[in-house]
């Protein structure tokens, strides 16, 4: 299997960041880590394995990203307005830095955003402010409102960075809706995972705009790597992908 190793200083971040790319070509796919995790989690976790021939097939691509958690909505040392704005940099250096340095190496057209838990989040978040820049996003066990993260501030940055009030209020940009509606989007949750209300408003709110999406509930808490291995396989996609 293909692997290559990536490291450069983001103008977007103001620090070095990492990350992993497996595969020699189809689609392009960029894998968030979990909370706080690392551009190496999911290869330690074995997910490279599971979606070995997706990879050596050359039906998928995967850019394993680093995170900067740790200095946005983690970061209790901070005011949350500060946490937001320090994700909208993460995203513009995934925007801006990432999808360039992918289409340097693969011109296939297709690219997906994914990840679980907060990687889920990462992966619905960015694809819904930039879906011109993506075809599917595919969210495993995601969070999806950043509110317990903030407390009591709100402000713009903040609902940028908060996909539940970001759908909710995306009928005032009917052009963006549309862009929406033309990304394949799927999430599944467990039934009892603690952010399962999270998906259910996420759901009810893009099927009010019009947004057709696929939402699958599993059995249980379903919030762990051998549930994602499961799911991982179910919603990336395999030959059509290409």
């Amino acid at each position: 299997m293909h692997r290559e190793y990536h490291r450069w200083y983001s103008h977007n971040l103001g620090r070095d960041m990492e990350l992993l790319v497996f595969g020699h070509g189809g689609a392009r796919a960029l894998c968030f880590p979990t909370s706080q995790g690392r551009f190496f989690d999911w290869e330690n976790r074995g997910m490279m394995n599971v979606l070995s021939e997706h990879l050596e097939q050359g039906w998928l691509q995967i850019y394993c990203l680093d995170s900067v958690d740790s200095e946005s909505w983690y970061n209790g040392h901070v005011h949350p307005g500060e946490r937001a704005i320090r994700h909208l940099q993460y995203q513009q250096y995934v925007v801006d830095e990432v999808l360039p340095l992918t289409l340097s190496k693969n011109d296939n057209p297709y690219s997906i955003a994914m990840g679980a838990s907060f990687g889920a989040y990462h992966a619905l978040n960015i694809g819904l402010r930039f879906p011109e820049h993506f075809n599917r996003v595919v969210g495993l066990s995601g969070v999806y409102d950043i509110r317990e993260w903030v407390g009591d501030h709100y402000d713009d940055n903040v609902h940028q960075g908060n996909p539940v009030e970001l759908v909710r209020r995306m009928h005032e940009a009917p052009d963006h809706v549309q862009k929406v509606k033309e990304l394949d989007i799927i999430f599944s949750t467990g039934r009892d995972d603690h952010a399962y209300d999270h998906s259910v408003e996420l759901s009810n709110h893009l099927w009010s705009l019009g947004v057709w999406h696929a939402f699958r509930t599993w059995d249980g808490f379903a919030h762990d790597w051998p549930e994602w291995e499961e799911m991982v396989l179910h919603y990336v996609g395999g030959p059509d992908s290409r």
